[in-house]
């Protein structure tokens, strides 16, 4: 009798690491990955902290010349950590039933109104002092930042190191870049839809991951991809027909007038 034929390597790496997977459909590098997640966690600082950079400027704007880059620097570093701690906390939460759920759903509703929200809404008083310039940074950087973490922490995939990583890296950009930053997205729209979309991603692997779906049955194996697309899509379709619709608006204004 003929030997029986053994399977290739490709197939037996693909059967014992990614069970359930097509043999041509193999598992993107680590390095790739890790890439991604960091890449994610910047940006989507990056987006949703234009407003913070602006309050940064505005109360340390009454301060001295020289104390001036001194107190953005302390306020921005003592935002970044609070958002750290806060985004830490939110990560070790995210084990409680449902609560995977409820931060993908807030996650995808702050990608659908990223598009549509206008900078420089939020208004801080100048601050005469170093200490109340710095305290009034960190009070509304808390304020304005708990939606934000949830964000964050989804991006991260429960890592504390890639959020400390990723926060840390992306703090000099919003200090010191967030008015070329801004002018960026308002000069090229799809960055933020890109940032959107991004977050639709993050938010539909969060929800795919609460561990309601495993114990109910519905889903027997990971299926954050395939939710991740899921709201990646949906994200996209929504900010394209609340744009439409806008648009639409306004040119019947326009008509009217």
């Amino acid at each position: 009798m003929g030997k029986r034929a053994q399977p290739s390597r490709r197939t037996q790496d693909v059967r014992g690491e990614a069970p359930g997977l097509s043999p041509w459909m193999e598992p993107m590098p680590d390095s790739l990955i890790l890439g991604w997640n960091i890449f994610e966690i910047v940006w989507i600082n990056i987006l949703l902290s234009g407003d913070n950079a602006i309050l940064i400027a505005l109360a340390c704007r009454g301060l001295p010349q020289e104390r001036r880059r001194l107190g953005v620097i302390l306020g921005a570093l003592g935002a970044v950590a609070l958002r750290i701690a806060f985004t830490l906390v939110i990560v070790n939460l995210l084990g409680v039933p449902y609560l995977r759920i409820f931060g993908g759903l807030l996650v995808i509703f702050i990608a659908i109104k990223l598009p549509f929200e206008e900078a420089g809404g939020k208004e801080i008083d100048a601050k005469q002092t170093l200490f109340s310039a710095v305290t009034s940074i960190i009070v509304a950087d808390a304020v304005m930042s708990l939606d934000n973490v949830f964000a964050i922490a989804a991006a991260a995939h429960d890592s504390m190191s890639l959020i400390v990583f990723g926060l840390a890296l992306s703090a000099p950009l919003v200090m010191f870049g967030a008015g070329f930053l801004m002018s960026l997205m308002e000069r090229f729209p799809i960055l933020v839809w890109g940032g959107a979309a991004i977050l639709g991603w993050a938010g539909g692997e969060l929800i795919a991951g609460d561990a309601f779906w495993v114990r109910s049955g519905l889903i027997t194996e990971p299926r954050e991809g395939t939710l991740g697309a899921a709201g990646c899509a949906f994200v996209l379709l929504v900010v394209a027909a609340m744009s439409y619709y806008k648009f639409s608006q306004s040119k019947r204004k326009q008509g009217v007038s």
